[in-house]
Parts: C-alpha cells; structure tokens; sequence
C-alpha cells in the first residue's frame, strides 16, 4: 500500500529551501498534495513557483527539506532520479517540441530511449494519448505544422504518456495567444475531471477559480496565504495577496 492509498498525501514538501548565490528563491516551503486534488500556485514573477515545480521534478536540487512522493524521499541523492521523475509529468511555459521530429516522435522519444519501451507498444500508447487530447490525425505532423495550442497540447501528451501519478504544469497558457488559451484550459479541466493529480503554477485567475481544490499564494519563496479558491481568490486574508490581485484586476 502507498502512502497516497493510506490517506497521506501523494506530495509532501517540507521545509524546502533554494538559493542561487546569495538570492533565495525558496524560502522554507511546506505543501502538501493529496490524490485526485488540484494545487494552484499563484505569484508575481519570482515569487518561486517555477522553481518550486522544478525542485520536484528533480530538475533544481533542493539546498534544505525534502521531497515525498508516495511517502518516498526522492530528493535523497542515492535513488534512480530518472525513476523517480518517470512517475510525473512535466509541461514547460516553452513546448520544448523538437522541431524535426513529428509529433508521434516526440511524444514516444522518453519512452522509447529512457524507458526502453518498444516502439511499437511506446506507438501504440502514444496514439492512444494524442486521441484523448484531441489530436490523433495530428500524429505524423511536424511542430511548425500546429498552432500554439496544439503544440501546447503535443507536450501535455508527451508528459501523460508514462501514465504519471503527478503533472507539475507550469504557466502552460504563458506563451499562448488569447485565443488558444481556452483549448490548453479546456484539456486541465478535463484531466482533473478525470482524477489527475496536478500542480500549477499559472496566472490565469478564472481556471485558479474553476478548478482548484486549493490555492497558495506565493511571495518572496514562501506560501503566504493558501486556501479555497474562494476565500484566496474572493476573500484573501493578507495585505500581500490583495495587492497582488489588485493589479491583476
């Protein structure tokens, strides 16, 4: 039995602190994720949420705390970090697409050359994913050939196609025009509708509102003020959030 399955939650932070030189980018966060929830961090830029989603996927290694996933410390420098980060799935602001492979390639490359999966099972799966996403006729298309959006969606299904049990997504809409926003939204909603167990960071306030369970408010590399949507979003307790709502308004 995991951790998660006992009750405890699928993602611990505890104490986590980052420094690059002398800036301290993390600052002592403590969060926690439970199964099936949705986790919304909100911030200026800099407040750390990057770099938060980033210590978890092992890509930033954490200076302080630790990091449980499944009740399992995964930033201890002795386990297989590759199999660690097989169990998330991590969407960029950037598509990080490669632009000479087509789609079907860049969705399977992890599977087939990290993972060792066959290519035509790691195929199989992939077709699978990009259908679910809404972009199955997509499949032997090359990135330029695809919107914004459907880009954005190439690498959410890259991200899904290991079955992980954490998305960490990470201003997916950033790089967006207005008018694609809404598909990448739209494709969250259905994920968590379905029982995914995600971590955003993201400025769009309305899909913080619909969508998450719980909203932390990030400032200066510590959760300010976390709660519901609405009592953060609607009623926020600190002077710091209201200011920072304030000019998004």
């Amino acid at each position: 039995m995991t951790a998660a399955a006992a009750g405890e939650p699928l993602l611990s932070i505890r104490g986590v602190r980052k420094a690059f030189g002398a800036t301290v980018v993390l600052d002592g966060i403590d969060l926690d994720v439970d199964a099936h929830r949705c986790v919304v961090l909100i911030g200026a830029s800099g407040s750390g949420k990057s770099t938060l989603l980033r210590t978890v996927d092992l890509l930033e290694e954490v200076d302080d705390g630790v990091v449980l996933l499944e009740g399992e410390d995964i930033t201890d420098p002795r386990r297989d970090a590759d199999a660690d980060r097989a169990r998330m799935g991590m969407v960029f602001q950037a598509y990080n697409l490669f632009p000479h492979m087509r789609v079907l390639d860049n969705v399977t490359l992890a599977s087939r050359l990290v993972h060792r999966v066959p290519r035509a099972e790691a195929e199989e799966r992939a077709r699978a994913i990009l259908d679910r996403v809404g972009l199955g006729s997509r499949a032997s298309a090359f990135p330029d050939e695809l919107s914004g959006g459907q880009q954005q969606r190439v690498a959410i299904a890259r991200a899904l196609v290991s079955s992980p049990r954490l998305m960490l997504l990470d201003e997916v809409t950033s790089a967006l025009d207005p008018e694609l926003v809404g598909e990448v939204l739209d494709l969250l909603v259905e994920l968590k509708a379905e029982g995914m167990t995600m971590l955003v960071a993201t400025h769009e306030m309305g899909f913080a509102r619909h969508v998450a369970d719980e909203v932390c408010f990030l400032h200066a590399g510590r959760v300010h003020e976390r709660g519901t949507p609405d009592q953060v979003l609607g009623d926020p307790q600190q002077q710091r959030t209201r200011e920072f709502l304030r000019r998004l308004a």
